[in-house]
């Protein structure tokens, strides 16, 4: 991997783009999801299971990344901003008539950011530490 792209994964100073970035990619599924007959559409392809915990477990891992601190703080940080973020989707959806609000998905995002962030708190600081030596040269 480059190391302009490994320094954009893994290097502190890019902490708060990583972090906006999780954001921007929320209020797009948001936005993308709610239009409508999309969601009919992909569910073709996937169901609601898997692209919840693709989509949700896809944002813990940037939102991880992009959290300062230790990284029991980053894990609980990340699980909680996914839990709200999943609840707020679901809250939107519930006013939808063509979608439907379901606290079986919320729990299906949590428990994706769960799977997510727990490896990620032993395996990250190895990861950080070989991908910036390799960055490095």
């Amino acid at each position: 991997m480059p190391a302009p792209l490994l320094q954009l994964g893994f290097a502190d100073r890019y902490e708060r783009l990583r972090y906006r970035t999780a954001l921007l990619l929320y209020v797009l599924v948001i936005l993308i999801g709610d239009i409508p007959g999309v969601r009919a559409d992909v569910g073709q392809y996937a169901s609601g299971g898997v692209l919840h915990s693709f989509g949700y477990g896809v944002l813990a891992l940037i939102l991880f990344s992009g959290t300062a601190g230790g990284m029991a703080r980053r894990a609980l940080l990340s699980v909680l901003m996914v839990a709200a973020m999943g609840a707020l989707d679901e809250f939107i959806q519930s006013f939808l008539p063509y979608r439907h609000g379901a606290v079986s998905d919320w729990v299906v995002d949590i428990t994706a950011a769960t799977a997510v962030v727990l490896p990620l708190s032993f395996l990250w600081p190895g990861m950080a530490a070989a991908a910036l030596k390799k960055a490095r040269g």
